[in-house]
């Protein structure tokens, strides 16, 4: 059982291990990782300048779970973790003139940046940290802190907002994030609340907040810079200017350190993407940066677009109306009602189904009124 005083002293991360899981039981991840690999593919040939036109801010929502006063961390390092990761994605670090010279060309600025959300999906005013009690002594990759239902907290609509929980984690993980097109209902990161921040509960050598820069870039589509094949020198990040390199690094390397025959600079360990310890990674490549705006281009950007306005209670009626048509049409497509007719008429059928999808969602977090008439929660559930 891990304790507050076991934090980990080498960096591991359970994302791999998390897409390898999802590829093996679920067709539509595999399908869908097929797709957004290719749509990155696309997006990496029109170039960084084309991807990530102009700088983008993502809404963060921060679920503190824990079961001892200790880890339930503070504002002040919640706050001190979005400011690194604004750091670090904007190529603002303080340690930045810390990459060699052979690699500073690479280092970009990847026009990405964080807030912590000040409306939840209804409108309401909103801090962007939620706290939860637990029982739970450590959780692990299996998810379980994503919900209420096994001791953690429910998130906020991953198509809208980035979702990172910090609790207390077993098995000497720091963390892990699952890759654009997985379940909804459990995308987003995980963090050990010492490895996130680098103020309360935070701790040598994982104080600096590189955690989450790493798994977030996870989140966004990618992979350790050595391509998790072992020491084979075969893997890939699918970053075309990232050396190949053999295995992770740990710890603070020197430089140069040659692996694959990638000499004379030898492996870009100082990238967020290793394992180094915090003070020893300082940047992302611009094939990083490119690979990133592809997701925020392709599976997320729903991220950035506004929910349909509500336009007022709708129940069953005769007569045609474009807000009937829009919900009929996202329960035909995106909740796998293929034989609903998008008529724009309110019938039984329509009602029905609406009924349905208020009851799957009646408990936490929607808390769906279940009457078969569209108010504006359940218009928010659909359309988040």
């Amino acid at each position: 059982m891990a304790t507050d005083d076991d934090a980990p002293y080498r960096r591991s991360c359970a994302t791999s291990e998390v897409h390898r899981q999802l590829l093996s039981v679920d067709p539509d991840y595999r399908l869908a990782r097929s797709e957004i690999e290719d749509l990155t593919d696309a997006e990496q040939a029109r170039g960084f300048a084309a991807a990530a036109p102009r700088t983008r801010t993502i809404q963060t929502v921060v679920h503190v779970v824990y079961k001892t006063e200790r880890q339930n961390i503070s504002n002040a390092q919640v706050e001190s973790q979005i400011r690194i990761l604004n750091a670090d994605f904007r190529k603002k670090n303080g340690d930045r003139n810390k990459v060699p010279e052979a690699f500073k060309p690479l280092h970009a600025d990847c026009r990405i940046q964080f807030k912590l959300a000040t409306k939840d999906i209804f409108g309401n005013a909103a801090s962007g940290i939620t706290r939860t009690r637990t029982s739970v002594p450590a959780f692990g990759f299996d998810d379980g802190v994503k919900s209420s239902r096994s001791g953690g907290a429910d998130p906020w609509p991953a198509r809208r907002y980035l979702n990172m929980w910090v609790c207390n984690l077993g098995e000497g993980l720091l963390g892990y994030a699952q890759f654009p097109g997985g379940p909804r209902a459990t995308d987003g990161v995980v963090i050990l609340h010492t490895a996130f921040g680098d103020t309360g509960t935070a701790r040598a050598p994982f104080d600096k907040g590189r955690t989450t820069t790493h798994e977030v870039g996870h989140w966004l589509n990618l992979f350790h810079i050595w391509g998790d094949d072992g020491t084979g020198c075969r893997g890939s990040d699918h970053c075309p200017d990232t050396p190949n390199q053999a295995s992770e690094n740990y710890g603070e390397p020197t430089f140069p350190h040659v692996s694959c025959n990638n000499g004379p600079d030898g492996d870009l360990f100082m990238d967020y993407m290793d394992y180094v310890d915090d003070a020893a990674m300082f940047m992302f490549s611009a094939g990083q940066a490119t690979r990133m705006n592809a997701a925020l281009n392709g599976p997320r950007k729903a991220l950035f677009e506004r929910l349909p306005r509500f336009p007022g209670a709708i129940g069953q009626s005769p007569r045609r109306r474009p807000a009937v048509k829009k919900v009929q049409e996202v329960l035909r497509d995106r909740f796998d009602h293929p034989d609903l007719r998008a008529d724009g008429i309110y019938g039984e059928k329509t009602a029905r189904i609406v009924r349905t999808f208020q009851t799957r969602r009646h408990g936490p977090p929607w808390k769906l009124r279940v009457n078969g008439k569209v108010d504006k929660r359940t218009w928010a559930a659909l359309f988040a």
